[in-house]
């Protein structure tokens, strides 16, 4: 069975966020295999996808794993996932996704960027719970928002941009409160180097320890912004180590992702399910 291993959120090798794309000719096997096959990638998210009858309102099923659970939505994996489809042609144009989260889409642009209609994540401020300042080392912590029931994170504003580089968190400490993980921000420091805003994010309770750019987060994180910096297009870092950037365009109830993609390992997986099939 062919997989690849695809960077999201950049154009060059070894930068942005890398996931697992494993396509199939028919339904998905068993849970149990696609976990496993999750935990031997060991990326913060593998896709599973494949293709949907002609007519509905989707064109393939998609599915995300970390090395511990399946997740309700992911940006990045949902990027390489398109990016696979497109370089191989299997699909053209708008490529429509049926998800946990719903329909998803992705539409490749002439000048080899996607871009991704996921949905805004709602933002209830929200007290920041106990733990938190013992999580975070006593970062100074600006507001706490809890975010949507697919999204299942905190958003947590930082001071500045140094604070959120230099955060060296207790992912112990985060297991204890956070639902899916949790996501701090600050404004850049300076906006001439092409992105308006930093984050990184934590998931140590999805056997993430740290996820270098996590577009789902951006459904967040761009309502956040929008609302602070009075524009509805903006560009986000995210990542400590390792980096990208996520395009945002707020619209109401939709988010729209942009990045690029490249593909860096193309291989062969030798534990096929029974009965399950493999697309080139």
């Amino acid at each position: 069975m062919r997989i690849r291993i695809v960077d999201a959120f950049t154009d060059r090798p070894f930068h942005g966020n890398p996931a697992g794309v494993l396509l199939f000719d028919t339904a998905f096997p068993p849970d149990s295999w696609l976990q496993q096959v999750a935990a031997e990638v060991n990326l913060s998210e593998t896709a599973f996808a494949h293709p949907l009858p002609p007519g509905g309102d989707a064109d393939w099923a998609l599915r995300w794993f970390t090395p511990a659970a399946e997740v309700d939505m992911c940006g990045h994996a949902t990027l390489a996932t398109a990016h696979v489809l497109a370089t191989a042609g299997l699909a053209t144009g708008l490529i429509r996704f049926s998800a946990r989260c719903g329909v998803l889409t992705a539409e490749t642009a002439e000048d080899g960027t996607l871009t991704m209609d996921f949905p805004t994540s709602s933002l209830t401020p929200v007290p920041a719970p106990a733990a938190v300042d013992h999580a975070l080392g006593g970062a100074p912590i600006l507001s706490v928002h809890d975010t949507s029931a697919h999204l299942g994170d905190l958003l947590i504003e930082l001071p500045d941009e140094k604070t959120v580089r230099e955060l060296d968190p207790d992912h112990g400490a985060l297991r204890a409160f956070a639902k899916r993980g949790v996501i701090v921000t600050a404004a850049a420091e300076d906006p001439s180097l092409g992105y308006d805003f930093v984050s990184r994010g934590f998931f140590p309770a999805f056997g993430i320890d740290e996820d270098p750019v996590t577009g789902s987060a951006h459904t967040a994180l761009a309502p956040f912004w929008a609302q602070r910096l009075g524009r509805t297009e903006l560009t986000g870092l995210q990542g400590g180590a390792r980096q990208g950037l996520v395009r945002v365009t707020l619209a109401g109830d939709r988010t729209l992702l942009t990045g690029h993609a490249v593909t860096v390992l193309d291989g062969e997986l030798f534990a096929s399910p029974p009965g399950a099939g493999q697309t080139g």
